[in-house]
């Protein structure tokens, strides 16, 4: 037991100096608003301001994140009910977000590496954090490229969604660095 309990916080130890050395910190916000039309279902989103930190070489700003790696400008954003196109499937309403990405570098990035740097929730639990689902994909334009390679300097599009927990209570979607641990911006996206 106790070699194990060894092994464990050696893996974790390696595991923190290697995700030392990705990334820096900062904390800036989408300080843009995206107004919707009373006739859909499209969500605005409210700009909230993090606390201030240094600042480094990501950035989340007017909807756009810049890494050394790639950027992600999210070129649409609508709230689908259950039923609806794009959320055929799915027993939740979803928040879905579209984007381009492009790649900045020689490494590997594709459509799906959204998933590494944001992080959705839905603050309706007065106790912990509540962080939203990955739901379905929405748009069945991506069903073959949303796992493509993306060359340098090549630009994809994609979308991507997240379940509901309830229609009224906001989504802060969060963008960070060393896969969650600091937060470069987030943005908040009401519902109505």
């Amino acid at each position: 037991m106790k070699k194990q309990l060894v092994m464990i916080a050696c893996t974790f130890s390696v595991l923190a100096l290697a995700l030392s050395g990705c990334g820096g910190t900062t904390t800036e916000s989408s300080t843009s608003n995206n107004d919707s039309s009373p006739n859909t279902t499209k969500s605005s989103a409210a700009p909230t301001k993090s606390s201030e930190t240094p600042k480094s070489d990501s950035s989340f700003v007017d909807g756009v994140l810049t890494t050394p790696e790639m950027k992600i400008a999210i070129t649409d954003h609508q709230v689908i009910p259950v039923g609806a196109k794009g959320n055929e499937y799915g027993s939740k309403p979803v928040i879905a977000f579209w984007y381009k990405i492009t790649n900045l570098t020689d490494q590997d990035v594709s459509p799906m590496n959204w998933i590494y740097v944001f992080t959705a929730y839905q603050d309706n639990n007065p106790n912990a954090e509540n962080e939203i689902d990955v739901a379905g994909l929405p748009d069945d334009r991506f069903l073959d490229s949303q796992t493509e390679k993306i060359k340098k300097g090549g630009t994809v599009e994609n979308a991507v969604a997240y379940d509901l927990d309830d229609e009224t209570t906001p989504v802060d979607l969060v963008a960070s660095n060393d896969l969650g641990t600091t937060e470069i911006g987030k943005v908040t996206y009401s519902l109505k």
